[in-house]
């Protein structure tokens, strides 16, 4: 695994944790959780711009957003009660599932 791909799980770790705590924000009302969420906000562009300079945009900003949609779903499952079905879980597999797929045929990349 390249740098540029460790930035990538990097963003989209940080995109996982603003797209939890913009809850915590309570519409941007709440000035800790708001500028936490910034930072992290920042953060995570900032490492899938570092990304790109290797990665291909379509597949750096399709991993960047599967990580962040399948972390957000699990941490919603695990921490705020929400449904668990089992055709959730799998829908979460296949994105997981498209994700391992970008990597493994990036093109050498």
């Amino acid at each position: 695994m390249t740098i540029s791909w460790v930035y990538l799980v990097i963003a989209g770790c940080l995109e996982c944790g603003w797209a939890l705590s913009i809850k915590y924000t309570e519409g941007f009302t709440r000035p800790i959780p708001s500028l936490l969420t910034a930072t992290a906000m920042i953060a995570s562009f900032w490492f899938l711009s570092l990304a790109m300079k290797a990665i291909p945009v379509g597949t750096a900003y399709a991993v960047w957003t599967g990580i962040g949609a399948v972390g957000v779903a699990t941490f919603g499952m695990i921490f705020f009660d929400e449904p668990r079905d089992l055709a959730r879980i799998l829908c979460l597999l296949l994105i997981i599932s498209g994700v391992i797929g970008l990597k493994v045929f990036s093109g050498g990349r």
